[in-house]
This record gives C-alpha cells, structure tokens and sequence, in this order.
C-alpha cells in the first residue's frame, strides 16, 4: 500500500504536475484527433490530493482528461492541415493567437476559446522552400460547447507531376512538368501498368504521396506510392474490390476518406484512408446505394457534401459526409434535377457554386450551394446552351473562370467567367482548339496551366494562362503523346 508522505512546497508540485500533464496530453490530442465533445469526469470518492501518492497519481489523469475534455468550461479550436511541404507556416487565430505548423496532420491551437466565442483561423505566413499557398476552409464560426475540429488548411504549388488514365493500353503515363513552362516530359518507366484493366479515373490524395486509380473493366481501385523525387509509381497494395464499372474517383480534403463512383451498380464504395501508408480499407457499411448512374463525383472544399453525376437520369446526387465515420447519406431535396447525360461536376473553391457538364444535353447547368445543407438551387438562367456536349469542366483557383471541355464546338475548350455573387457563366474570349474528344479537363494548382485528356488522339493539350484575362495559349510542343484512350488526368 502506498504510504502518506509530506514535502515542502507540496501544492507547487501538483501545479508543475497538473500543468506537465495537461500540456502532454492536449498535444497527444492535437495529434491524434482525440477531441472530446466537452464532457468531465469527477473525482474519485474519498479521494485526497494531500495525502497519498495515489491520489496525486489520480490527480495527474485527472488534469489530463481537463486537458483533453474541456473541463475548465472552454474549448480547442483545430483541425487539418494537408499537402505542406515548405517551412514556415503559421496560423492564427482571432488575430492573436499564432501557431506554427511543421508537417501534415492535426493542429490545435493553444488557447482556448468558452462557449459562444467566436473564431477565426487565418493563415498568417505562408509556408517557403518549397514556397506553397495555403487556404483556409470552416476557418471561422462561434463555439457551441464542443471543441472545432473540422478546420481544413489545404497547402499547394505548382504541379510537379502529372498522370493520365489510359483506358486501352491499361497503364498510366506519368511526366514531369516544368513549373515555367508547363511543358510536360515523360518519367523514366513512364508508362507504368496498372494492375487492373481499364484505367479510367485517378486522383492523387491531398497529401500528393500515393496515387489512386479506377479500374472500370476489373472493378477495383488501385494503390501507387509517388516517388517524391522522380514520381515514379510503385504498387502500394493488392488492387481493392469496388462496385460494378467503377468510374470516378474522389478523395475528402482531409485525407480520411476515398469513393468511387459505380455506374453500373448504381452506389457508391467508401474506403477509411491510412495516413502513414495509403492503404484503402472499406467502411463497414460500403457500398452506398444511390439509385443513379454515378459519372463523376465532386467533393466540396469543406469536406462536408458529396456530389455524384447522374449520367442516365440526368440529376445530381447530393450526400452528406459523416466527418466521423465517412459514411453518406442524402441531403434533403436530392437529387437535383441537371440535364441530359450528367457528365461531370465541378465545384468553386468556396463552395459557392456548382457546375455539371450535361454532354447528352449540350448544355452547362448552373446552381448556388447552400454551404449549411449542402442543397443545390439553380441560378437564374440555368441551363447555359453550349453548343457541342461538354465533357468536363474545371474551376480555376480564383474562383473567377470555368474551363469547359469539347465546347462550344467539337475538340475545342472553352473559359466562362464567373458572375461575382451570382454563378452565371459567361463565355470569355475566344475558345482554343484541342485535341480528338477532350475527355479530362484539369488546372496545375499555381493556376498557370490547364491540361486536357484527348480520348481519341491519344495526347495531352497543355495550355499556359493569361494571368489577366484567363485566356488560354497553347504551350511549346503541345500536345504531348499520352497511350491509348487517355481519359483523365491527375496533378501531383
């Protein structure tokens, strides 16, 4: 049994020890996510803090849960940051409050806010070498007894690699871009052979380490690791069961979760992402049924909604994320009704505006999100008439311009800009010509380059942006030989 002792400036140790603890124990929480919802636990009965060594060691699990629960009746404030690289970022909170972050994963800020308080994370020095911008997302809000968890920051740069789906050579070509040019040059063991048939869609996780690709023909999704010196892909697993002719791929902004769309099952399959490896593995409660033919999926910058194409019934599937579990269900008033051979869907970087290339319908249909619900509401004028059937479109990083794909014409791309406050698209400037079917329609992340998948002349379109006018020019040597049938592309 323990034996009561006494010591001289016995109170000032349990202060050192209940501070010690609760300081170790708030960063393993920042780290790991553990974040409760504000509740307590209560001394043991009889316990006496001046006595025994047993209850001081009580005392120091005890500050710990304080740390961790938010006894003291306030709250964390934190969440994710992904895709850093460079040094140097600092967040801060209600102008005040400064944290440096040095790697990807959980944040939390060191001071706490009380009930009803308001907050407002702010990125107050951007990350160098390599020099990236980072955004924001769920940044501000008012405490409601529990602590914020779901502040997304979002780090990136220029494109370094690029990837393209080739559905019937069934690899994937993969070059390096020169972040001045755009100009792209294939990889040494570029292409790479994906182990499934059908390639279709890709998608590099937020953190731009592993490589994700759908493979229609086999049913599954693939997992590459991405050299960050060369790209170079290595298979990271065995490929992972999805649903019938999977054909898009989404990844939440968080790096928790993965989806793929399954046209020919109607649902959709979710997969818990490991942080350290990659590695998918299915939630309990996968595949989700969706009644709808799933083309392509959208998920907005909050993390919150999910969005998926209905190609044959012409709508738009809206899900909402449990930030918990990754499970989905549906928003109230889904689906929404698009047009004709619901293609593709595009989001604007605040989550303002929706766009959904309708090929079957030539048309570009146009909707305000509710940020709260995650319901779609159709801006006045919708559908916009594009002359030719879109295939994909693109919103750029401003938020300003949207890049359409085979419109207005036949193999041609289109920029629209954005009405501030509205969402309308307006055709912008002259379109440029692409190649055969431009099927895959993506931006480098620095804003300076679009990329285009022609389907049908087996190449990549790379065009610089005028940084005024947001017009586009084809770069020197476009376009650049990808393998047959590209159908999308994937920036790293």
């Amino acid at each position: 049994m323990p034996t009561a002792i006494k010591l001289s400036g016995f109170n000032d140790m349990i202060t050192s020890i209940l501070v010690s603890a609760g300081e170790l124990t708030a960063n393993f929480a920042a780290r790991t996510g553990m974040i409760s919802k504000g509740r307590c636990l209560k001394s043991p009965a009889g316990s006496n803090f001046g006595s025994h060594v047993k209850a001081l060691a009580w005392t120091t699990v005890a500050a710990a849960s304080v740390a961790l629960m938010g006894c003291s009746g306030k709250y964390t404030i934190g969440g994710t940051v992904t895709g850093l690289r460079g040094q140097g970022l600092v967040l801060q909170d209600n102008s005040g409050n400064d944290l440096g972050v040095s790697t990807d994963g959980a944040f939390i800020f060191s001071k706490r806010l009380k009930n009803a308080a308001a907050y407002s994370v702010t990125v107050k020095t951007q990350p160098s070498n390599p020099a990236q911008t980072c955004t924001v997302q769920n940044g501000s809000g008012t405490v409601a007894k529990a602590n914020v968890t779901n502040i997304i920051v979002s780090c990136s740069q220029a494109g370094h690699f690029a990837y393209v789906a080739n559905q019937l050579s069934n690899n994937v070509s993969a070059y390096a871009i020169d972040s001045a040019t755009g100009i792209l040059t294939a990889i040494n063991g570029s292409p790479f052979a994906v182990s499934g048939t059908t390639p279709v869609s890709l998608a590099v996780e937020p953190n731009g380490r592993f490589l994700y690709v759908v493979n229609n023909g086999s049913d599954s999704v693939s997992v590459y690791a991405i050299n960050s010196s060369t790209g170079a892909l290595t298979a990271a697993q065995l490929p992972v069961p999805t649903g019938g002719g999977p054909d898009a791929v989404a990844v939440d902004p968080t790096n928790r979760y993965l989806y793929v769309a399954n046209f020919a099952s109607n649902s959709i399959s979710a997969y818990g992402i490991d942080s350290s490896t990659g590695l998918l593995t299915p939630l309990g409660n996968s595949p989700f049924g969706i009644g709808a033919a799933p083309s392509s999926l959208q998920i907005d910058p909050s993390g919150s909604f999910l969005y998926a194409t209905d190609f044959t019934g012409g709508r738009v599937v809206a899900l909402l994320i449990d930030s918990t579990t990754g499970s989905l269900s549906l928003v109230s008033g889904s689906p929404f009704a698009a047009g004709a051979g619901a293609q593709s869907i595009a989001i604007d970087p605040t989550g303002a505006f929706a766009y959904v290339a309708n090929a079957r319908a030539a048309t570009i249909s146009e909707y305000s999100v509710n940020t709260s619900t995650g319901g779609l509401t159709a801006v006045t004028g919708s559908p916009l008439a594009t002359g030719s059937g879109p295939e994909s479109l693109a919103v750029d990083s401003t938020g300003q311009f949207v890049y359409a794909a085979n419109v207005p014409a036949n193999n041609q791309v289109a920029t629209y800009a954005i009405t501030p406050g509205g969402g309308a698209l307006t055709l912008s400037g002259s379109p440029v010509a692409a190649g055969s079917l431009p099927a895959g329609v993506v931006l480098d992340p620095s804003g300076q380059f679009v990329y285009v998948a022609n389907d049908n002349s087996n190449d990549i379109s790379v065009y610089a942006v005028n940084g005024t006018t947001h017009a586009l020019t084809p770069v020197s040597g476009s376009p650049f030989a990808a393998g047959n049938q590209p159908r999308s592309i994937a920036i790293d």
